[in-house]
């Protein structure tokens, strides 16, 4: 199953709550996305990171940095530009994460991957968290044709492509950290 699913750390977005780059600030002395790394790397067969502008500020990772086709258009486009990457490598999924949620649950990949059809994204709390989702290399046409009929929400893409929904009790993995408060209290808990 490993080898099968790719996995990407969604870090394109503005960060303008938090008032910085979220990917790098710090957190009890490493950079937020190096947690998620941390946590969702062993999960997948390979890792990348999907953002826009100077891709050497991730050089410490030592990942990939795949730009959007269509940068400032939402994480739909990172979705759709990693699932490129994805398949062009041989991989059969792509696992996402945003960069911003240090505590991404262990076995996140291996529940997903074990839902039945192509597609599955997180379930706590009688909602859907669109942006830790497997989704299948398969679907990039049909994503791509949402997107060029305008659709830039990835809960609304995973929703019309019937993806299934995988049941989380804790919802505390899927905890992104968006302020200044919000990361003080996840300093905290690290």
């Amino acid at each position: 199953m490993r080898q099968s699913v790719a996995g990407v750390l969604l870090a394109g977005g503005l960060s303008t709550r938090m008032g910085a780059d979220k990917a790098l600030v710090d957190l009890n002395g490493a950079p937020m996305i190096a947690h998620v790394a941390k946590r969702f790397a062993p999960q997948v067969g390979a890792l990348a990171i999907s953002a826009n502008g100077d891709a050497r500020r991730f050089d410490f990772l030592g990942l990939e940095v795949i730009a959007d086709d269509a940068p400032a258009t939402g994480p739909l486009a990172g979705v759709a530009a990693a699932l490129a990457w994805a398949r062009h490598r041989g991989f059969a999924a792509l696992a996402t994460a945003p960069c911003d949620a240090p505590f991404v649950p262990l076995d996140l990949v291996a529940r997903l991957n074990a839902a039945p059809g192509p597609l599955a994204v997180a379930a706590c709390a009688r909602r859907i968290e669109p942006l830790f989702a497997l989704w299948s290399v398969d679907a990039l046409d049909a994503l791509n044709a949402a997107r060029a009929a305008g659709e830039t929400s990835p809960r609304a893409a995973l929703i019309a492509l019937g993806a299934a929904h995988v049941a989380f009790e804790n919802a505390d993995g899927f905890a992104n950290l968006n302020t200044p408060g919000q990361l003080a209290a996840a300093r905290a808990r690290v």
